[in-house]
C-alpha cells in the first residue's frame, strides 16, 4: 500500500474514533426530532433567528431578524417559515406549499434596515448595532431541518429542542480579538468583538470537546504505533519520525479536520435555500453577519458533519502525496534568493482581503490543538501581521499610508524578482480580481499590481484567461464575479525598448485589442471574464514601451493606460452595430439609454426611425411595448415562452432570438433552449447571437443591471454545451403555401 494512502486510511480510522469520543461526551446536545407521525430522524441543522427588541415602545416584543422565511424553494419541495404573532409572542410554523412570501415580505431585514412583524416599526441598523454593542441581541429557534430518508425534512420548532440547545457555555474556549474591519468583518460592529462571540453555546461545547479530545487520540496513536514496533523517536517538532512523529502528525491533520468544523459550526452560518444545504462560514473571505442562522449537527452524516471534515484531510492526504524530490519551504518574498527559481505567484488582492485577520478565526482553535505538538509553529496568541503585504488602513494610518506600505512592497518584489530569477523562464502571475470598482473604474489593486511589474522593468508578453473559480460558491450566487483568474505572463522588457506618442499607443491598442477581443469571446471565455482578460493583451502593449508621451510630454501613468483601454473595449464591443439588423440596432442603443424601464414613445418612434424601424414593427417583432404613450423593452422574463417557434416567426432579429434565448434558459433550462437555438440557427447565424450576448452582458455591467447581466453570462458561458444538445434536434420547416387563397 502506499505510504501517503495508508496515512489516510489511518486518519479516517483515528478520525471516527474523535467523533466517536466527542459523541460520548456531548451527544446528548444533540437529540433527534420527532415528525407529526411520532417517527424520530436525526437532525441535520436547527434554523435560528437572531432578534432586538421591537423600538416601539408599545409592543417591547423580541422580533426576529430574517434574511428569508423560505427553506426551501425546490419545486414541488416548498417548505418556508410562517411566524405568527400571537398574545404579544411570537412562534413559528413551517409551511410546506409554494404560496411563500414574496418581494419585501421575503423577510424582515434588508440592507436598508428591518422592520418589526409585530406592528411594523422599522429597526435602523445604528439601533440593531448599539443592541449588540450591549449584549443585547438574542436568538430563537424557527425551524428544524431533519434527515427525512430520501430528502430534507423540515418540521417546525420544537420547544424542547430550544431547551436543549440552550446549554451553559464551557469554562475554557479559545479566544482572541476580532479585528474591526468593516466590510470585511462587519460582526465587530454588533458586539461581536471576540472569536468566542461567533459561537453558540452548544458549538462551543462540541468543538472545545473536539480540540481537546484530539490530544486523547493522540495517545492511542502512540499507544498503537509503539505496540507495532515503531521506535519511538524524536517529536515531529525537531524532525522525528518515529512513534511520537506519527502519533504527532496523525492529531494535526485531526486538528485540520477540527479546524475544518469551526467553519460549519458558527453562528454565521446560513442555509441554502437552493441546495438543501449548509453554508459555511467562509463561502467568500470575510466575516459577515448572518442574521437568520443554520446550526449544524456535526454528529449527522449530512452536511458540515466532522466525519465529512475528516474526510476531507484524508483525500488531501491519499491524492496529493508528497514525493522525495518535492519541497515546500516558508520565506519573505521580499528578501529571498530566486535564483534557479520559476516565479508564479497570486499576489495578494491590495484591500480585497484580510489573510491574517481571517486566519485568526481558525488560528484560535489551531493553537488550542497544537501548542504541545508544534509549539514553534504556534508559539504567537494569534498570526504574525506587521510584515503582510496588504494594504490595511487600519494598520497604516489611513488609506493613504495604506496604498504607500502596500506600493512600495509590490514594487520592491518584483524588482528583486527581476534581479535574481531565472529569466528564462518567465515569470506568471495570476489575478482574479475585478479591475473596475465602483468610482474611478480602475481599482488601487490592479494598479498596484500593474504598476509595480512595469515599474520594476518586466513586459507582459502574453495573458490567458484560466478557469481557476469554483461554480456555486457564495459569492458568484446573484453577482457577476469573475470566473477565472487572468495568468499575466512575464519576461524582463528590453533595455532598447522605444518610446512612442500617445497617438502612436491608442492605434496599436486598437489594431490589436480588436483581435485579441474576437479571439477571446471565440475561445469560449465567459462574458463576466471579458473586460478582465482584456487587459492583459491592452497593458501588453502598453508595457512594450519604455515611455509612453501623453500631449504634455509628461509620461502616461498606468492608471490612465487602464482607462484608455476599458474604453477602447466600449469601442469594440460597440463596432458591431453597424452590421446588426434594424430591430437589434435599436433595442441596443434603448436599454443603453433607458435598460428595460418606461420611456416616452416619442423618444421611441425618434430613435425607431433613425435605426430604420418604428415602434409598430417592434411590437409586432414580440420584443418591445407601447401603450398609454409609454414604451419599453420586454424582458427576457417576459419572453421565456418555451413554444417560441422561429421559423413560424414572421420576422425574428438577433435581439429577439437572443433575449428570448436567455430567458427560456433562466427559467426552464438547458433542454428547452436546445430546440429554440436549433430553429433560430436556420434563420440567423448563431456566432452572432453569442456575440450580441457578449456585448449585452458587458452593457448591462455598465448600467449595473445585475440580474440582466447574470442572465446573458449564463447564456453564453453555456453556449458550448447548447450547441451540442441543439445540433441534436430535428428541425422541421413549416409547409410552403402552394397556392393563393381565394
Amino acid at each position: 500500500m502506499d505510504r501517503a494512502e495508508g496515512m489516510a486510511d489511518d486518519i479516517r480510522y483515528y478520525g471516527k474514533m474523535l467523533r466517536d469520543k466527542a459523541f460520548a461526551k456531548v451527544g446528548h446536545l444533540y437529540p433527534k426530532v420527532k415528525d407529526e407521525n411520532g417517527e424520530e430522524h436525526t437532525v441535520i441543522a436547527w434554523i435560528w433567528a437572531r432578534t432586538v427588541t421591537n423600538p416601539n415602545p408599545a409592543n417591547p416584543v423580541q422580533v426576529p431578524l430574517v434574511r428569508s422565511w423560505w427553506l426551501s424553494k425546490k419545486k414541488g419541495h416548498e417548505a418556508w417559515i410562517k411566524p405568527i404573532v400571537e398574545d404579544g409572542k411570537i412562534h413559528y410554523e413551517v409551511q410546506h406549499n409554494a404560496d411563500g412570501p414574496k418581494g419585501d415580505d421575503e423577510g424582515t431585514v434588508n440592507r436598508k434596515g428591518a422592520i418589526s412583524i409585530v406592528d411594523g416599526t422599522p429597526i435602523d441598523f445604528k439601533y440593531i448595532r448599539e443592541e449588540g454593542q450591549q449584549g443585547r441581541i438574542g436568538s430563537q429557534l424557527m425551524a428544524i431541518v431533519a434527515d427525512g430518508g430520501r430528502g430534507r425534512l423540515y418540521l417546525s420548532a420544537d420547544e424542547q429542542q430550544s431547551i436543549t440547545a440552550m446549554c451553559g457555555k464551557p469554562d475554557d474556549y479559545p479566544d482572541g480579538d476580532i479585528f474591526d474591519w468593516p466590510g470585511r468583518i462587519n460582526v465587530f460592529r454588533y458586539g461581536m468583538t471576540e472569536f468566542a462571540d461567533l459561537f453558540t453555546n452548544r458549538q462551543l461545547t462540541v468543538l472545545t470537546t473536539l480540540a481537546d479530545t484530539v490530544s486523547d487520540v493522540r495517545e492511542q496513536v502512540l499507544a498503537d504505533a509503539l505496540a507495532k514496533g515503531m521506535p519511538q523517536g524524536e517529536p515531529l517538532d525537531v524532525g522525528g519520525t518515529g512513534a511520537q512523529a506519527y502519533a504527532d502528525a496523525i492529531s494535526v491533520y485531526l486538528a485540520l479536520a477540527v479546524s475544518r468544523q469551526t467553519d460549519y459550526s458558527s453562528s454565521i452560518c446560513g442555509w441554502n435555500i437552493n441546495r438543501e444545504g449548509l453554508r459555511n462560514v467562509f463561502a467568500r473571505q470575510a466575516i459577515p453577519m448572518a442574521w437568520d442562522y443554520a446550526e449544524t449537527n456535526p454528529f449527522s452524516s449530512s452536511s458540515g458533519n466532522i466525519l465529512s471534515q475528516i474526510g476531507w484531510v484524508a483525500e488531501a492526504i491519499q491524492n496529493v502525496p508528497a514525493r522525495p524530490q518535492c519541497e515546500a519551504h516558508q520565506a519573505d518574498a521580499a528578501t529571498r534568493n530566486y535564483a534557479n527559481v520559476a516565479v508564479s505567484t497570486d499576489p495578494p488582492y491590495y484591500d480585497n482581503i484580510g489573510y491574517s485577520d481571517l486566519s485568526d478565526y481558525f488560528y484560535v482553535w489551531l493553537r488550542r490543538m497544537l501548542k504541545d505538538v508544534l509549539p514553534s509553529t504556534v508559539r504567537t496568541m494569534l498570526t504574525p501581521k506587521a510584515q503582510e503585504l496588504v494594504a490595511n488602513p487600519y494598520r497604516h494610518g489611513g488609506k493613504e499610508g495604506a496604498a504607500e506600505f502596500f506600493v512600495d512592497g509590490f514594487n520592491h518584489v518584483f524588482a528583486h524578482i527581476r534581479e535574481t530569477a531565472n529569466l528564462d523562464v518567465p515569470m506568471t502571475v495570476y489575478y482574479a480580481y475585478k479591475q473596475q470598482d465602483e468610482k474611478s473604474g480602475t481599482s488601487t489593486g490592479w494598479y498596484a499590481l500593474l504598476d509595480g511589474l512595469i515599474k520594476a522593468g518586466w513586459e507582459i508578453t502574453a495573458t490567458l484567461p484560466v478557469r481557476s473559480e469554483r461554480g456555486g460558491r457564495m459569492i458568484s450566487v446573484g453577482t457577476n464575479a469573475l470566473a477565472s483568474s487572468i495568468v499575466l505572463a512575464c519576461r524582463p522588457r528590453s533595455a532598447d525598448a522605444p518610446s512612442v506618442t500617445m497617438r502612436i499607443f491608442n492605434s496599436v491598442l486598437r489594431s490589436e485589442l480588436t483581435e485579441e477581443l474576437r479571439t477571446l469571446m471565440a475561445s469560449g471565455i465567459d462574458p463576466v471574464d471579458l473586460s478582465q482578460a482584456a487587459i492583459g493583451p491592452g497593458i501588453s502593449v502598453y508595457s512594450r514601451y519604455s515611455r509612453i508621451r501623453e500631449a504634455d510630454g509628461s509620461d502616461m501613468p498606468v492608471q490612465k493606460a487602464l482607462e484608455i483601454i476599458n474604453r477602447t473595449v466600449d469601442e469594440v464591443m460597440g463596432d458591431a452595430d453597424s452590421g446588426y439588423d434594424p430591430d437589434t440596432r435599436f433595442a441596443v442603443k434603448w436599454y443603453q439609454s433607458y435598460g428595460w424601464n418606461q420611456e416616452n414613445t416619442g423618444m421611441a418612434d425618434q430613435l425607431a426611425r433613425a435605426c430604420g424601424t418604428s415602434p409598430d414593427a417592434l411590437v409586432r417583432g414580440g420584443m418591445f411595448e407601447a401603450a398609454g404613450g409609454k414604451s419599453r423593452l420586454l424582458t427576457p422574463d417576459e419572453m421565456n415562452d418555451v413554444n417560441w417557434k422561429p421559423l413560424q416567426d414572421d420576422h425574428v432579429s438577433l435581439w429577439e432570438a437572443c433575449v428570448r434565448m436567455a430567458g427560456i434558459l433562466d427559467s426552464n433550462g438547458m433542454d428547452k433552449v436546445a430546440p429554440v437555438m436549433a430553429e433560430a440557427g436556420e434563420l440567423l447565424s448563431l456566432e452572432d447571437i453569442r456575440a450580441l450576448g457578449f456585448r449585452m452582458y458587458h452593457e448591462a455591467e455598465k448600467r449595473k443591471d445585475t440580474e440582466g447581466a447574470i442572465r446573458f453570462n449564463s447564456l453564453v458561458s453555456m453556449w458550448d454545451d447548447l450547441s451540442v444538445m441543439s445540433s441534436k434536434e430535428t428541425v422541421v420547416r413549416p409547409p410552403l403555401q402552394g397556392e393563393l387563397d381565394v
